[in-house]
């Protein structure tokens, strides 16, 4: 089975204003990735828009981006749903296209109990096959968050092999590493936190920020993986001003803008959501430049 471990952009969802995907655009990104060193990307994270895309979207986003790694990284698509019959169907779906993982995702409108989640996750395991899956819990954006005890009882099933956990709460993050005990690896999810979670077990970073400062994002996984934590932090800390700027404005309307200022034509986020103004792209061109990405 496949390790994961390093720096993994979320990728942006390019779209044409007819709704098609932007492949050349995206083709591009993944090139300009990979060649920045990433050790793996992830097509369909929150980053990517997936909420607002329909199937077929969905679909082309991660050939796309499967044809354009050529092998050369693993590729783990986000499998995002509000049934379990959908999220098994997208599963076997990206699986056949040949991805390398799966990122899985719960969509819920009405809450959902911790035998539901669980049930959930591990029909994603199961359509999965060999694949190894992550877990993605964000609170911020969940109506229905992965518990501690689900959590760990999925660490048992021999698939589920990484979180992704976006709480921000290294506190959180540490109950998981001991609950899991060595079953279940840590990837960390902001711009402020990667060498945090380094430093108590976790083997990456996974997040959108990535794709806007990929070479600043492996110098830091680099510093952190060598245990030097007084270069890690000096590279860390000027991150913190990407994490502010996506504190402030729309993270997907922030990633975009900034692909835009280094060149590439991604759009802007899908409707109805709304494009930054003037003000918020001379922000971030000034954030991007303070840390040498633009």
């Amino acid at each position: 089975m496949t390790s994961f471990s390093g720096v993994y952009p979320y990728l942006v969802s390019p779209v044409t204003d007819g709704g098609q995907i932007d492949k050349p655009v995206l083709t591009a990104l993944v090139e300009h990735l990979i060649n920045s060193g990433v050790h793996g990307l992830t097509p369909l994270g929150s980053t990517g828009e997936f909420a607002y895309l329909n199937a077929e979207q969905r679909t082309e986003i991660v050939k796309t981006v499967v044809e354009a790694a050529r092998g050369r990284v693993p590729v783990i698509a986000g499998v995002a749903a509000t049934t379990i019959q959908d999220a098994v169907a997208q599963t076997a779906r990206y699986a056949a296209l040949g991805v390398d993982g799966i990122l899985a995702i719960l969509e819920a409108y009405f809450p959902v109990p911790d035998q539901g989640v669980e049930d959930y996750f591990r029909a994603i395991a199961t359509a999965a096959g060999k694949l190894p899956v992550v877990l993605y819990t964000n609170p911020q954006f969940q109506r229905s968050d992965l518990s501690l005890p689900v959590i760990e009882r999925l660490s048992h099933v021999e698939n589920i092999n990484y979180i992704k956990d976006a709480s921000t709460n290294t506190g959180r993050l540490l109950s998981i590493i001991e609950r899991t005990q060595g079953r279940m690896q840590v990837f960390a999810a902001s711009a402020h936190i990667p060498a945090c979670v380094m430093l108590i077990g976790g083997v990456g970073w996974m997040a959108g920020p990535a794709c806007i400062v990929p070479k600043q994002s492996l110098a830091l996984y680099e510093a952190a993986k060598q245990g030097d934590w007084k270069k890690a932090m000096e590279l860390q800390r000027p991150l913190w001003r990407i994490n502010e700027i996506f504190a402030k404005y729309s993270i997907a309307g922030c990633i975009k803008a900034a692909l835009q200022l280094q060149g590439f034509a991604v759009g802007d986020p899908l409707a109805p959501q709304v494009p930054l103004n003037e003000a918020a792209r001379d922000e971030i061109a000034e954030v991007l430049r303070s840390v040498g990405a633009l």
